[in-house]
């Protein structure tokens, strides 16, 4: 899949438009990871099936870059009326693997690790839903934030880690997240890092990659 033009958001708010080309390819390695355990955020332990592949973003942190006309269009009327670029609020979240093909199994650029629901709240704590993993492991994980700029806020997540079978905790992950806020507040994208732990505390593994959300309104009408 290819992309030849994007819009991109500055610090300062504004908007520039750029032609540039993305190739996603799905090579015969990443089919075969999904035979093999592995983890992901929210103490993911084996990729979600079927395969997902996504569009990473030349700049993780320009949440502009892959907006459609009318979500383009929704973001510049927001800033337009001077509606805060706030990362409080609901969100629909995609994590996208970057920088992990040396990892064993390796996993390609562009592969979907996880996707759901994500809700910052204004006392700087956070809650995700994530659609990529199973109840009977714990799909549900917590974290706090804090802003550091304009647009920008750093994340530090915190999930819990069980065996499906026996109930078992089997570990701890921290995910820290950098992300931008589209001037007007509907997008947002950024980059993430994944520390895996065994229930030891001994490091077991560690994953890289991009941020991207829309978010969810009372006029939202679609998952």
């Amino acid at each position: 899949m290819k992309i030849s033009k994007g819009w991109f958001a500055t610090e300062s708010g504004s908007i520039i438009k750029v032609n540039r080309a993305v190739t996603i390819t799905l090579s015969a390695a990443v089919v075969g990871m999904l035979l093999v355990p592995a983890a992901n955020a929210c103490a993911l332990t084996e990729p979600p099936a079927p395969l997902v592949m996504g569009q990473l973003l030349a700049d993780a942190q320009s949440p502009l870059a892959l907006a459609t006309v009318p979500d383009l269009a929704r973001d510049l009327s927001s800033a337009s009326n001077a509606n805060n670029a706030s990362l409080v609020g609901m969100w629909s979240f995609k994590y996208i693997s970057e920088g992990n093909t040396t990892r064993n199994p390796s996993i390609a650029d562009g592969t979907q690790l996880n996707f759901g629901y994500i809700e910052f709240h204004s006392d700087e704590t956070e809650i995700i839903n994530s659609g990529a993993r199973s109840p009977a492991q714990q799909n549900f994980c917590m974290g706090v934030w804090t802003k550091t700029g304009r647009y920008t806020y750093y994340v530090n997540h915190f999930a819990l880690n069980y065996n499906a079978t026996t109930g078992a905790l089997v570990g701890r992950i921290i995910v820290v997240e950098t992300l931008t806020v589209s001037p007007g507040g509907t997008l947002l994208s950024g980059t993430f890092a994944e520390t895996v732990f065994d229930t030891n505390g001994n490091t077991t593994d560690h994953l890289t990659g991009q941020v991207t959300a829309q978010r969810i309104t009372v006029d939202t009408t679609t998952p």
